[in-house]
């Protein structure tokens, strides 16, 4: 091993393939937008499936998805479910991607 390399400091293995089962889950256009959305707000599903224009059965099966790795947690108003962003990396990430995808004019 070369001086370079024994000077590293790297995350272990079993953090980064958790780590890429993360970024799977985020790799979707619409999940992204999603996250984008309820990163400014509280929205229901109703609402990020017009915005993402897919049917709302789809924008559920996205959310509850995201729900299951813990991005996102939901809140109960009356018969409506209003969705919020629970893990708070993802903000870092967005910005990351809205720099690179989405540059400030």
């Amino acid at each position: 091993m070369s001086e370079n390399a024994e000077q590293l400091i790297l995350t272990p293995l079993p953090a980064m393939e958790k780590a890429a089962e993360c970024l799977k889950t985020l790799a979707h256009p619409h999940r992204l937008r999603i996250i984008q959305m309820l990163l400014q707000g509280r929205f229901t599903v109703g609402e990020l499936a017009e915005a993402c224009e897919i049917p709302s059965h789809m924008a559920s099966e996205h959310l509850r998805l995201m729900q299951r790795t813990g991005f996102l947690t939901s809140e109960k108003d009356g018969r409506k479910a209003y969705y919020e962003v629970a893990e708070t990396h993802l903000e870092n990430i967005m910005k990351c991607v809205e720099a690179r995808f989405h540059p400030a004019e």
